[in-house]
């Protein structure tokens, strides 16, 4: 039998949530299609405006708000100081696992048409999917999570590296 959530406290939960303002920051085609031709090292205005196909009233917009977001940064090119180049911040690089499940979700449920794959640069081999795995390394499924407070969570093992060594 399903127990009714406790509305209150979901609500409370959901307005301290970070889904949203990261969704108001990068939530939207464009923004993501910019970070996309980033990690694939576009970093001209003109490269992203040729590469997307996008308006450039558009693509100026977004990247300033990728720029105010600490996503991107926006720095005269050394090379030729009337162009500026736009490169990935350390918070914008972490975003690179959620473009990949994106895609990794599109491919899965057969939207788009992909011609290549990305692949491990070392080796070549093609990357494992990106799955939720458990503090002890079993992958998880929506059935296996639940929320509980902070004050509540056990914090995650520390692995002694060396002692598998021994």
């Amino acid at each position: 039998m399903r127990t009714a959530p406790d509305m209150t406290a979901f609500k409370v939960q959901a307005s301290n949530c970070a889904i949203l303002p990261a969704v108001e920051l990068i939530g939207e085609k464009w923004a993501f299609l910019i970070l996309r031709s980033a990690f694939n090292g576009l970093v001209h205005f003109e490269e992203f405006q040729c590469g997307l196909g996008i308006a450039r009233n558009i693509l100026s917009n977004r990247l300033s708000k990728l720029v105010l977001g600490g996503i991107m940064t926006r720095n005269p090119d050394p090379e030729d100081g009337r162009k500026l180049v736009y490169s990935l911040t350390e918070k914008g690089e972490g975003l690179l696992l959620v473009v990949i499940a994106l895609r990794q979700w599109g491919e899965k449920w057969g939207l788009g048409r992909h011609q290549s794959d990305l692949v491990d640069r070392r080796d070549g081999r093609a990357l494992q999917r990106i799955s939720l795995l458990s503090a002890d390394g079993r992958e998880l499924g929506m059935r296996d999570l639940a929320w509980a407070e902070r004050a509540e969570v056990q914090p995650r093992a520390v692995h002694n590296v060396l002692a598998s060594f021994a």
